[in-house]
């Protein structure tokens, strides 16, 4: 199967699952849930959630077992896209192509549905773990719960510093914190997350941190350049902001075509370090490799 193919698989197996949270019911609170739904269920690229489960398929092909963590991982990513669109923090019009949760909505309704889908991911993680009934089985879990948390944690953190230096000049250093915090930790986390449920071997789960970390650092530095010379129409939303809002990105510290050397050189590493586990690591190669070369 091809790489698009087999990405265009596990999204949809990503949506499946998803759709199963969306809540339909018709309470005092229904607005509040369509404004979940419209983020959650907004498209884009499922990254984080195939990444578990590509993680997961390296080591057993019993995937489903990882759904519940897939589901939380991505309801995170869109209670973080929903809150960094508000006008306090990048305050963006346009997300998917389509007008941001606080425009279709309001300010009030954006924040509390971000903070409902933050909630939402640790009632599904607390679901799955009630499940769980034997002790090794549960530890693990425990223990990636535990990531998980900490991860979650260091997004905020990351945010918070990218936001609090915005048009201030920092170091290397305090610009290597933000995208390992606000990007790079729950991407690594959900490496983790599928290589720790699939019973990984320590030397493994070694090589696919590394892995991981470098697709993180790859994905932000993409993100800097996509800002710069981006499509607005591929991407679905504005090109420029991190300069009108003086972000400190990898463009404005390095320039862009040294961004550019930069991300082709990381990504390799990465390819690098898939090749160790053979044909298998197909996919993860591949994405690597996606996440370089992607325009949105």
């Amino acid at each position: 199967m091809e790489f698009k193919e087999e990405l265009k698989k596990y999204q949809k197996q990503v949506e499946k699952e998803l759709e199963k949270y969306v809540r339909k019911d018709l309470v005092p609170e229904k607005v509040l849930n369509e404004s979940m739904e419209y983020s959650l269920m907004a498209g884009g690229k499922r990254l984080r959630p195939i990444l578990v489960i590509a993680s997961y398929k390296l080591f057993k092909e019993d995937f489903e077992k990882c759904f519940p963590y897939a589901v939380s991982i991505e309801m995170i990513h869109n209670f973080s896209l929903i809150h960094d669109d508000l006008p306090g923090i990048d305050n963006d019009d346009f997300r998917h192509g389509k007008p941001t949760n606080h425009k279709k909505f309001n300010e009030a309704t954006a924040i509390l549905a971000g903070d409902a889908l933050l909630n939402n991911s640790y009632m599904v993680l607390s679901e799955d773990l009630s499940k769980t009934k034997e002790i090794k089985e549960l530890n693990k879990k425990i223990k990636v719960f535990k990531e998980f948390s900490n991860a979650v944690d260091r997004m905020i953190a990351g945010e918070y510093v990218d936001t609090e230096y915005e048009g201030k000049q920092i170091s290397k250093d305090y610009l290597e914190y933000i995208h390992k915090n606000k990007t790079g930790e729950l991407l690594k986390l959900c490496v983790r997350m599928g290589a720790i449920l699939a019973d990984a071997s320590d030397s493994d789960l070694k090589k696919l941190t590394t892995y991981a970390e470098k697709i993180g650092l790859a994905f932000q530095i993409k993100d800097d350049i996509l800002s710069v010379e981006g499509n607005e129409e591929i991407m679905g939303k504005p090109v420029g902001n991190d300069e009108k809002h003086k972000k400190c990105t990898y463009v404005s510290e390095y320039g862009l075509e040294a961004s550019k050397q930069i991300l082709e050189k990381i990504t390799a590493e990465a390819v690098d370090i898939t090749e160790e586990f053979g044909s298998r690591a197909e996919f993860l190669k591949l994405l690597a490799i996606y996440i370089k070369d992607r325009n949105k």
